[in-house]
């Protein structure tokens, strides 16, 4: 092949994804496409989601990764695979291997929730071996090249590989299946592309009027960073709280088919906090427990410009999320919603100060979810961390005003500040 004639094949194309449908049609589920009442009357738009968290596996990371596998034929299967992942792509894999009967070992980064860290060992069992190696999953997918150099074993990409491309862009086949007519905008999480390149492929030749929205969390823009650089690019830091998408650099397969569809491709980035939010809302309204970066695609809809009447499916990429991080998603959307901040308060080491406080500066819909009494600078006053949540968000010009006039010293701390996050 000439470097012409690889510069213009595709990197997957229609027909692979097809391929892909027929592969894992006995293994995948054909996901719901369900209306949100709540979210169609909130845009005035006919708004579906794609529930891909009602997998085996509990995300789209099945399609990719048993695709790629049940491709594997006899020297292959005997080596193995290996795979990294930050939980949602591992237990895809390790649900390949068990049915498939493919030896495989995995390696997560230290921050994976020890929920997918679990399910990864319930779904492959004696077939596979779960490695916590690094700090991210980048750290992770070093690691696992190493361990596929050393060994033999076949690589299993989470994303940067057409044959993973190819399976999750089988979500856009379903799409097209399950309604009587072409969407007029898919809604796609980002963390490494595959599954935006893999639809983006499928509707440019299937639905080419139909606008593709992709979505990354502002603490890991890597497409962001690969499009204003015109190639990828590692990131310095990314905020991992968004794990199923924090990836540090977009995958150079994805980034070709999206490069060359930039025109049709819209990407936005939406804050941590506004995805917290977004996860509480589908739970308390849809029943949806969401990962974090399953609600990736409906917290942008706030930022979408959506026609009246429009039909706007928003893929629900995955529902591992772990329970005991509910106190983080909620503290995190208090502050994104401005109903929760934090305050150094110097109190005066006298008597009654504390009542002073609460009859001075506290506002009457106010309260003090946090108390926490740091050192006593000198003998007359004594610093205190006050966590404070307001009745409205507008209440917060009042309660800065009171401490103002108020003869107890207060210092607001900002969110971003080495002093917030080490302090909260």
């Amino acid at each position: 092949m000439t470097a012409t004639e690889s510069a213009t094949t595709p990197v997957v194309t229609p027909d692979d994804i097809d391929a892909a449908a027929r592969r894992i049609g006995d293994v995948i589920q054909s996901t719901n496409l369900r209306h949100s009442e709540r979210l169609s009357e909130k845009t005035g738009a006919t708004i579906l989601l794609k529930r891909e968290d009602q997998q085996a596996v509990r995300s789209y990371k099945i399609r990719g990764a048993y695709n790629l596998m049940a491709q594997l034929t006899g020297d292959d299967r005997r080596s193995g695979v290996v795979t990294a992942s930050a939980g949602n792509h591992a237990q895809g894999v390790a649900f390949a291997c068990r049915t498939l009967g493919i030896n495989g070992r995995i390696y997560v980064p230290a921050n994976t929730p020890k929920q997918k860290r679990d399910r990864i060992l319930a779904h492959g069992r004696s077939w596979v071996e779960l490695v916590v190696t690094g700090s991210n999953f980048d750290a992770a997918q070093t690691a696992a090249r190493a361990d596929a150099e050393r060994t033999g074993a076949t690589m299993v990409p989470p994303f940067n590989h057409p044959e993973t491309m190819a399976g999750q862009g089988t979500i856009a086949a379903e799409i097209l299946a399950q309604l009587d007519r072409a969407p007029d905008a898919v809604v796609v999480p980002c963390g490494g592309g595959g599954l935006v390149g893999g639809i983006a492929t499928y509707l440019a030749e299937y639905a080419p009027d139909c606008k593709i929205v992709t979505v990354e969390p502002a603490g890991a823009p890597s497409l962001t960073a690969a499009l204003e650089s015109g190639e990828p690019v590692t990131l310095d830091s990314v905020d991992t709280f968004v794990d199923g998408a924090a990836v540090s650099r977009i995958g150079e397969f994805p980034f070709d088919v999206i490069s060359s569809m930039s025109e049709r491709i819209q990407v936005l980035t939406v804050d941590e906090g506004a995805v917290c939010t977004e996860m509480l809302e589908l739970y308390q309204n849809e029943g949806i427990i969401a990962e974090p970066a399953g609600a990736l695609s409906v917290t942008a809809l706030d930022k979408l410009d959506i026609e009246p009447g429009a039909t706007v499916v928003c893929i629900i990429s995955g529902g591992n999320n772990d329970v005991s991080r509910y106190s983080e998603i909620i503290e995190r959307s208090l502050v994104h919603r401005g109903l929760k901040h934090y305050f150094l308060v110097n109190f005066p080491q006298e008597p009654g100060q504390l009542r002073r406080f609460l009859d001075e500066v506290l506002g009457p819909e106010d309260d003090i979810t946090q108390f926490e009494y740091l050192k006593r600078n000198n003998r007359e006053y004594g610093a205190a961390l006050v966590g404070i949540e307001l009745g409205s968000a507008t209440g917060l010009h009042s309660l800065l005003e009171r401490m103002e006039a108020s003869r107890i010293e207060c210092e607001r701390l900002l969110p971003g500040t080495a002093a917030y996050e080490y302090l909260t």
